[in-house]
Parts: C-alpha cells; sequence; structure tokens
C-alpha cells in the first residue's frame, strides 16, 4: 500500500478545521487505515471535533481486541461519538461541534468504509466510483427527485448536512465493502475538494499523476485555484500488485 495525505485551509477560511490521518502499516487489528474528517460548530469546536475524532478513533484502534473490520470502525465510532457528544454538553465552548468522518481499511482485495456526514470516498480507476452517499439536504433533495444533481453545485443549502460525528447521542453511518481491482486508486476527501473540482477532473489528476505526495498537492492546488471556499482534507491510497 501507498498513501500520502494533506489539509490545506483554503483561500477564504481563517482556521484548518479538516483533518486527516493515514498509514500503510497495521493500526492494531487493521493492516492499515485512513480517515478524512471535516469539522462544524465555533471558531475551536469544529477544530476540537475534527482533530479529536480522528485521534481518539485511532486511539481505540490501536487497543482494540475485535478482528472483524466492520466491527472495529463501527465501535470505535460509536466510542468517538459519545466522548465528542459528551464533550460538547459539559463546555459551552464546544456547543454545537460535530465532524463528517470517513474511514477506510483495505484487507487483500476488498476495501472497507464507514461514513458519516459528507466527506466522501471514491475509487478511481476506468473510471471515477463515488463509493459513499453524502448525509445532506442536498443528496436527500436529490435522492427524492426533488433536485437536478446537475444543479447541487450552486444550491444555497449545499453545505447542510444530516448526519455528523458528535451531534446526536448516537451515530448512524453507512457502510461498504467494495472488490478492487489492480492500480485502482482511493481517495477520501471533505467537501472543500468535491465543491470546487468536478468528478471528472478529479479523476484526471490522480490518473495521471504517479506520486501520491504529488497528488495530494494538485488536488489540493486545483480547489483554491477554483476559489478555496473551505478546507480541504485529501487522502489518496494506492494498492500495489503483489497485494492483490
Amino acid at each position: 500500500m501507498i498513501s500520502y495525505g494533506k489539509t490545506d485551509i483554503g483561500m477564504c477560511r481563517s482556521m484548518n478545521q479538516d483533518c486527516v490521518f493515514f498509514s500503510d502499516k497495521n493500526i492494531g487489528n487493521l493492516p492499515n487505515l485512513y480517515i478524512v474528517a471535516d469539522g462544524m460548530g465555533g471558531h475551536k469546536a469544529g477544530d476540537y471535533a475534527s482533530a479529536h475524532a480522528v485521534s481518539w478513533f485511532v486511539d481505540y484502534v490501536k487497543d482494540c481486541e475485535y478482528l472483524n473490520p466492520i466491527t472495529i470502525i463501527k465501535t470505535g465510532i460509536s466510542k468517538v461519538n459519545d466522548r465528542l457528544f459528551q464533550m460538547s454538553a459539559d463546555h459551552i465552548e464546544l456547543r454545537g461541534m460535530g465532524t463528517t468522518f470517513v474511514a477506510a481499511v483495505i484487507v487483500d482485495d476488498k476495501l472497507y468504509v464507514a461514513n458519516i456526514g459528507d466527506s466522501r470516498l471514491y475509487i478511481i480507476g476506468d473510471e471515477v466510483r463515488q463509493i459513499t452517499l453524502d448525509h445532506s439536504l442536498v443528496e436527500e433533495l436529490i435522492r427524492t427527485g426533488q433536485l437536478d444533481r446537475h444543479k447541487v453545485r450552486f444550491h444555497p443549502e449545499k453545505n447542510i448536512i444530516t448526519r455528523a460525528l458528535g451531534t446526536a447521542k448516537e451515530a448512524v453511518p453507512d457502510f461498504f465493502e467494495v472488490e478492487l481491482k489492480v492500480h485502482e486508486r482511493i481517495l477520501l476527501c471533505s467537501d472543500g475538494l468535491t465543491n470546487m473540482v468536478e468528478d471528472d477532473e478529479i479523476g484526471m489528476i490522480i490518473k495521471r499523476q504517479p506520486h501520491m505526495d504529488r497528488c495530494c498537492e494538485d488536488l489540493i492546488e486545483r480547489a483554491n485555484y477554483y476559489g478555496g471556499k473551505d478546507n480541504i482534507g485529501v487522502v489518496v491510497v494506492e494498492q500495489t500488485v503483489n497485494e492483490v
């Protein structure tokens, strides 16, 4: 496995509330782990939510005795949600905080994914496939036929999300299991990328750049070129041939 991740404050924000984690080596009983979180809340609260969600989740995984990757991720998300929700209740400066959270692990040729919020995971191969589904008001309007997907980018309620980590007593993530092919790449990202750059262009950038670090930098550079209206968090992963 080869991966790289990076965040950027963007062109308009005063604080970076995105947080990423990437490891191609074992984290507890997981052979690898990749995370993107996009915080929300007051001046300090969103930063606190995303950074602590990631660090608490990684710490949980390190000590977790479960073996099934979905069980590890599911219980980890639940534990993190409990802590964030309690911190929000106990500290007035953290009231209303929350974070999106998308996490992935690759075991042999299978990708296991969990997400809550509107941070996304894509698989980029012959085509660009969005695996996760946004938990957002706009996405719900699309699913019910009330909104055309082609009109999403400039919708005034684009940033309203319907699920997040830490905002309710119980977290309700979605889970996905996907077969991977040789040389397919995985992208985890916050909406600071996808609100600025179309899927097709994201795919072109990832496919033409062989180096994971430059790939992340090129994606961020492109989002900022188009305005960089939000923080940008990206993790790009490629499974090597001998791992399939």
